[in-house]
């Protein structure tokens, strides 16, 4: 019994402003204020900032989703004689004609993914159909329109490559040890580590 006081309750923090439908959250997520969530999973530990949106989304364990950002900008039907909703929602402002189901469908296809441990800076816009990989950085009031490698750092409109986080070997070694798998025993243990050690000192003090 003593054990498990150094563990928190795991159910969600949604903030009574946040407007959430068919969503699915794991452990410990949060979701701040005004934060717009529709079909989106988000993994355990994950945490979305203030006027946060998100849709059609697959979001991993452990990201920092910062304020004012938004995930999968949905477009347009600029190829139509009007681009407004009226073609695809026209069940707003008419009776009898409903949602273009094709339209919604060819949204749906392009999902979002974000991996693990991705830090999304403020008010960054990832646009529909991209994948953000495990360990990224995405800066503030980044547009991103391509994939992102894991371990990445991207910044700009459109987002462009600035550096690696890690070198290569370190990023491989990271993704092997999937810490962020771990269950929340080993964690609580390592988190110590995490603050004091060197990289590369934590990877050779936990791997295997």
């Amino acid at each position: 019994m003593t054990e498990d006081l150094r563990f928190t309750d795991p159910q969600p923090r949604i903030h009574s402003t946040a407007q959430l439908k068919s969503c699915r959250l794991g452990r410990h997520v949060a979701v701040g204020e005004r934060v717009v969530l529709r079909e989106v999973d988000v993994g355990d530990y994950s945490y979305f900032e203030r006027h946060a949106e998100a849709i059609y989304a697959t979001i991993g364990k452990f990201c920092s989703i910062a304020a004012n950002t938004r995930i999968n900008a949905l477009e347009h039907p600029i190829e139509r004689v009007t681009q407004h909703k009226i073609s695809y929602r026209p069940n707003e402002y008419f009776r009898y004609l409903g949602v273009d189901s094709e339209f919604l469908e060819r949204r749906r296809g392009k999902h979002v993914t974000i991996g693990h441990d991705v830090w999304i800076g403020h008010g960054a816009v990832i646009l529909p159909g991209v994948t953000v990989g495990n360990g990224a950085v995405v800066g503030a009031n980044a547009v991103v329109s391509a994939d992102v490698p894991a371990y990445r750092i991207v910044a700009g409109a459109p987002a462009r490559s600035l550096k690696p986080r890690f070198p290569s070997e370190i990023a491989a070694r990271i993704e092997a040890l999937a810490w962020w798998d771990w269950p929340r025993e080993r964690l609580h243990e390592a988190i110590p580590d995490m603050q004091t050690l060197s990289i590369e000192a934590f990877l050779d003090r936990w791997e295997g």
